[in-house]
């Protein structure tokens, strides 16, 4: 059985350097952006915008973790919004059934882990383009969800435990920022330090070497993208908690702030290289504007413009980043 062929110290040293680079970067990118909004903003620093900071982050954090790991294998889906309004309803409506908050999550997790195993198997098994699966799925799924209900799901069982899902503390620390540590944790360190995460790794840099390795990259592939469902599942539930209702509408544009914020953090989107602090930046980065845009009164539809923004500019500096590579 030939072994997968590494890239060279040299490279690797380059590669680790310019992540490196563009993560310092970022960092101070965040500082100066969290200066200039408080400077305008005192109210910026306020306990109650953090809180509100930390909670929108943790909801992006949980579903890019994921993404990260998918596109580090140079795969990308683009379904995870329309899934995750899809999961909050779902969720809903298996609590208002059952008053279970156990067979809620259970159920939701399904769904979307489905979603995940069935993108996965249209990619590896069909060999359709993942940007054009993604796309056809995200299709299905927000038609479906009207199919589903034509108008929110609202709470009707009055669970306690549903609501401290999303507005909950342990502590003085939030409840959906805890399930986002716990998950960002767990991807970090299977990226960094298992053997699956250096298999993902050499999937995305050379899927030809691997397989002639022995191993199955559709395998390795398929996994990275019933994560990414499993923690849209999470991210559904806990949004449809903050927001007490299952909304059809509530996932529009989620997609593009997950895969900015990925691409940001210095992931590649041609695969083989990526990393999850950089990802955590990204979020921060993103969410701090988005807040900011709120704070001092702006047009809110500039969230919306900020991440198609951001992803031309981090799609040309990963190009910029893959010539220096090779050079």
């Amino acid at each position: 059985m030939s072994e997968i062929v590494h890239p060279s110290p040299s490279r690797r040293l380059a590669g680790g350097q310019l992540l490196g680079s563009s993560q310092l970067v970022l960092a101070v990118i965040l500082a100066a952006l969290c200066i200039a909004i408080s400077l305008a903003a005192p109210q910026f620093y306020s306990e109650a915008n953090v809180i509100a900071i930390l909670r929108q982050c943790a909801l992006v954090l949980i579903v890019a973790s994921g993404m990260t790991m998918l596109i580090i294998t140079a795969e990308v889906d683009l379904s995870v919004g329309a899934s995750l309004a899809f999961v909050g309803c779902i969720g809903m409506a298996v609590l208002n059934a059952t008053h279970s908050l156990t067979l809620g999550i259970l159920a939701s997790l399904a769904f979307a882990g489905g979603v995940g195993l069935v993108n996965g198997l249209v990619v590896t098994r069909l060999k359709v383009n993942s940007l054009i699966g993604t796309i056809g799925m995200m299709m299905m799924l927000q038609g479906g969800v009207y199919l589903f209900t034509r108008e929110a799901v609202q709470n009707h069982h009055q669970l306690p435990s549903f609501t401290g899902l999303g507005a909950g503390y342990v502590g003085p620390i939030p409840v959906p920022v805890i399930f986002a540590a716990a998950i960002f944790i767990i991807a970090y360190v299977t990226l960094r330090f298992t053997t699956l995460g250096r298999y993902l790794y050499a999937v995305g840099a050379n899927e030809k070497a691997v397989r002639l390795s022995g191993l199955r990259s559709e395998r390795l592939k398929l996994l990275a993208f019933v994560v990414t469902g499993l923690c849209v599942g999470i991210a559904g539930m806990i949004l449809a908690s903050l927001m007490n209702a299952g909304q059809p509408t509530a996932g529009r544009g989620f997609e593009l702030t997950v895969i900015a914020a990925v691409i940001l953090g210095g992931t590649s989107l041609l695969g083989g290289r990526g990393s999850l602090f950089g990802t955590l930046l990204g979020v921060l980065v993103l969410k701090v504007i988005d807040n900011g845009i709120i704070i001092l009164g702006w047009n809110q539809d500039l969230q919306m413009v900020v991440p198609g923004v951001v992803i031309i500019l981090a799609s040309y500096l990963d190009i910029v980043r893959n010539k220096a590579n090779v050079r």
